[in-house]
């Protein structure tokens, strides 16, 4: 498939559901001792993760971002990301053709991303750049992407032992040509790993999870290095680290490998929120744009990691606000 030049990205919209658990108490609930919770307290860095609340969809918060992002215009495709494969069974019949009525794209083509864990919103960028870039593609089109998945639906599902506890925020994001208008981000380029040797997943053993710790440090640097030179770039000379929010541990070893300042991977996030899944790199977006941190000309890595193993990485440069 083709690439495609001037392609950009909307502000990204974030919904979170209105219930909030403490980590804690997840852990505890599933089984995880004392030791195990003080790691994920005091060394990881997580307290809290989004739930929804009683009577709560998380097909009502897809639509909510879905149709912020989209801002009253038209999309030709719409990707939605996810993690959890209970979603793939809904894609298909009415839980569709209602997602695609309610954001006002009845004609639009939708398709789930799925099979490639937490890089499934990532990777559904990369994908829309590839639709977008394809032989004939109108500069105008632009492609939806969603991501969101509900942890809480399987409360085992939503532990990875001695990493990190997942939520069910929903975040949204229109990927669009070169005539579609004036973009927030530009897309610079993109990189992925995979390394199927761990596709024991959460049924790895101790040993196969110890080497998928250190396989996992060692290929961020990898995976971030190479988005860098497909955008033209040195590590060196990106801005701002956009992370996979599954707890701090991961991003002082990715610091100490790579030697990135630490206060330029954007983590604010990881106590009050967590890891949710494939949006966390678009929430840590979303967040340092709206408190103001970012400025014209910034060069940001979004980075996802998945169980499997799957890295996916891409650099966005920060277009003065219109």
């Amino acid at each position: 498939m083709g690439s495609a030049a001037g392609v950009g990205l909307s502000r990204v919209t974030v919904r979170l559901p209105g219930c909030v658990e403490s980590v804690d108490g997840i852990l505890e609930r599933t089984g995880s001792g004392p030791r195990e919770r003080r790691i994920f307290a005091k060394l990881h860095g997580l307290r809290d993760s989004p739930t929804l609340a009683e009577g709560e969809r998380l097909e009502d918060l897809l639509v909510q971002a879905g149709r912020d992002a989209l801002d009253g215009r038209a999309a030709q495709l719409v990707l939605y990301g996810h993690t959890l494969l209970v979603s793939e069974f809904e894609l298909s019949g009415a839980f569709r053709d209602r997602l695609r009525e309610r954001l006002g794209l009845p004609g639009a083509f939708l398709s789930g991303v799925s099979h490639v864990n937490c890089t499934s919103v990532l990777r559904s960028v990369e994908l829309a750049r590839r639709f977008l870039g394809r032989a004939g593609a109108d500069p105008a089109e632009r492609v939806l992407v969603l991501g969101g998945d509900q942890g809480s639906r399987h409360e085992r599902a939503r532990v990875v032992p001695g990493l990190t506890v997942a939520g069910d925020t929903v975040a949204a994001v229109v990927v669009q040509g070169p005539g579609a208008g004036r973009p927030r981000y530009r897309y610079l380029g993109g990189a992925q790993v995979r390394d199927a040797r761990f596709h024991r997943n959460l049924r790895m053993s101790s040993a196969e999870s110890a080497a998928f710790a250190e396989a996992v440090r060692i290929q961020i640097v990898h995976c971030v290095r190479g988005a860098a030179r497909a955008a033209g770039l040195d590590l060196e000379q990106l801005d701002w680290v956009m992370p996979h929010l599954s707890n701090r541990t991961m991003w002082r070893g990715f610091s100490n490998d790579a030697g990135f300042a630490w206060d330029r991977i954007c983590l604010d996030l990881v106590a009050e929120r967590g890891h949710n899944f494939g949006t966390d790199a678009l929430m840590a977006l979303e967040h340092a744009d709206r408190i103001g941190r970012l400025s014209p000309g910034d060069r940001c890595a979004l980075v996802a990691v998945g169980q499997g193993m799957y890295i996916q990485s891409l650099i966005v440069e920060v277009l003065e606000d219109s």
